[in-house]
């Protein structure tokens, strides 16, 4: 995703917005010089749409894969560690990024631009179906996620300041209904095959029958979240969404270093000449560990062979825990406390030291998904233009999510192995790929075919053979390892089964309740009075019916 695109649909649509500030009581004519919404280029609005829309999922999935220690999660206290500024940006990109709130039009989000389209679309010779089918299937999956993350989410009051200056929020279960709404009128919009008029689909590059399987996709989803197997099993019958690597939805970065810096943004932050600063999740590596994941070489790149205090000598200078006696709630589970061997060197879940002198040592992103360095045991360091130089993607939607997907919703344990083993192959096929995007790693570290093939068989096979809660946290670890850089529906996945209970806990033995939503944005509160902040995140979506905190999840 070029960030020189973001920078220019920003400083052309805020100027084709804003009103004159010198605006007085005194005068009260609209200048000739200023450009009304429906004179703006929508091909530029149809690209800061996609951009606010790529960004917020960066957002997502990075809270979500904290969350469920995909992803290392800083801060011991959950309440204080996601507050209402969490999601401001998300909220303020779905609505008028830059204005006071879901009714104000002084910004740049994402109804705003679609509002704008519709304008222009409704007034010109020109057909911008292409735009508007594009513009509301992202909305609509933007909208479905708002929900899952705070609850609810404004619509039918949303974007008309002047009737609804303070809109009121609606329901989840409204706002998903409307969402699925949207993406009737976004397939009404993508029927047949309308010309881009010049637009830049930085997706599928401008390809209507990969959007219209997204479209079916983004159904796949909402039917599932909400455990709608026989409109689920509708669009399965359909045949039209994402089934193969060629239709995935994802975001692709480059290489650039310099303005517009378009590399993946965790490695830019890790493959720096200060070396990385990144913590991996402990939990995540371990397992992969434990699994003998054919995955995990392409997922981290390790600077050194062994970790203090699991294969090294503790080292109070750069890993403080490794001298600790682990907490007895950590003692009582079996859980890693600080160190995994190996040489995966992390942090465990909460864990809210300072930083020691290890950015050298610590593990950092790989090749998958983040273009870095494919682990070959070289044990070198990271640094600019390191491995794939950053030319790596934020996954959206994968044909391997679908088949785990299906394999939930699956009637039987035969077909639920059989959408794990396909969902395995998908990932582990689109992860090798990225192997050679580094040019200077020694490839024969890669597993074969027949490693792979052993790796899968073994998965399916105890599986097959495990009950209860074994069978369970077999295919929600799979899940949550192919969701690795594109994790915002693991979360989801956690409230609404509570698999798997192998989650590490956090450092804190009492670290208040798990997050069942995030609080409100609080732009949105403080400057709208219909809108109060909630005082805790244990209240549920409408889709989540498991017992309510502190009784789940096992693991806080």
């Amino acid at each position: 995703m070029k960030r020189v695109l973001k920078y220019i649909a920003i400083f052309v649509i805020v100027g084709g917005f804003l009103n004159s500030c010198e605006t007085t009581e005194l005068d009260l004519r609209v200048s000739p010089n200023d450009l009304a919404s429906n004179q703006a280029d929508p091909n530029l609005l149809l690209t800061s749409i996609q951009l606010a829309y790529g960004t917020n999922q960066q957002t997502l999935s990075d809270r979500s894969a904290e969350l469920v220690r995909i992803d290392y999660m800083f801060g011991r206290n959950y309440f204080n560690n996601y507050p209402g500024s969490t999601l401001d940006g998300v909220w303020s990109r779905t609505y008028s990024s830059g204005g006071n709130g879901v009714g104000d039009f002084t910004g740049v989000g994402m109804l705003t631009n679609i509002q704008a389209l519709e304008a222009i679309d409704a007034e010109s010779d020109i057909d911008y179906s292409f735009h508007l089918g594009v513009a509301k299937t992202l909305f609509a999956h933007q909208l479905m996620q708002l929900v899952d993350f705070i609850g609810e989410a404004a619509f039918s009051q949303a974007g008309n300041a002047t009737e609804f200056p303070a809109p009121l929020l609606d329901g989840g279960q409204d706002v998903y209904n409307s969402a699925l709404a949207l993406l009737t009128e976004a397939e009404g919009y993508l029927t047949g095959n309308p010309g881009t008029q010049g637009a830049v689909d930085i997706y599928y590059n401008g390809d209507v029958s990969k959007w219209r399987k997204l479209i079916n996709t983004i159904r796949l989803k909402a039917h599932y979240t909400t455990g709608n197997m026989a409109a689920f099993n509708q669009v399965i019958a359909g045949g039209n969404f994402i089934s193969s690597a060629a239709d995935d939805f994802e975001i692709k970065y480059g290489t650039s270093e310099l303005q517009p810096d378009d590399r993946h943004p965790d490695y830019a932050s890790d493959y720096t000449p200060s070396g990385a600063n990144i913590y991996q999740s402990n939990w995540m590596m371990e397992t992969m560990l434990n699994n003998n994941d054919p995955r995990i070489r392409y997922y981290f790149y390790r600077q050194v062979d062994a970790t203090p205090g699991a294969d090294a000598d503790p080292n109070e200078e750069t890993l403080a825990c490794s001298l600790v006696v682990p907490p007895q709630h950590f003692q009582d589970g079996g859980f890693t406390y600080c160190s995994v061997p190996n040489g995966y060197w992390g942090r465990t879940h909460g864990n809210d030291e300072g930083t020691p002198p290890d950015n050298f040592t610590r593990t950092a992103v790989g090749v998958y998904p983040a273009g870095g360095r494919f682990d070959d045991s070289s044990f070198g360091t990271v640094g600019l233009g390191v491995g794939g130089g950053g030319a790596g993607i934020e996954p959206i939607f994968l044909s391997s999510y679908v088949d785990f997907w299906r394999g939930a919703m699956a009637a039987s344990d035969a077909d639920r192995a059989n959408f794990l083993r396909s969902g395995l192959e998908k990932s582990i096929a689109k992860v090798q790929g990225f192997a050679a995007l580094d040019g200077g790693a020694d490839l024969s570290f890669e597993p074969s075919a027949a490693d792979v093939t052993a790796y899968i068989d073994g998965i399916v096979a105890d599986f097959n053979a495990a009950t209860g809660d074994d069978k369970e946290n077999i295919f929600a670890e799979q899940y949550f390892t192919t969701l690795f850089g594109g994790a915002t529906e693991a979360w989801v996945y956690y409230r609404k089964t509570g698999y798997p209970t192998t989650l590490v806990p956090n450092w804190e033995p009492d670290p208040g309740p798990f997050p069942r939503t995030l609080l409100y944005p609080q732009n949105e509160v403080i400057t709208n009075p219909n809108l109060t902040q909630k005082q805790s995140l244990t209240q549920q979506v409408f889709w989540d019916t498991n017992p309510a905190s502190p009784a789940f999840p096992v693991a806080n």
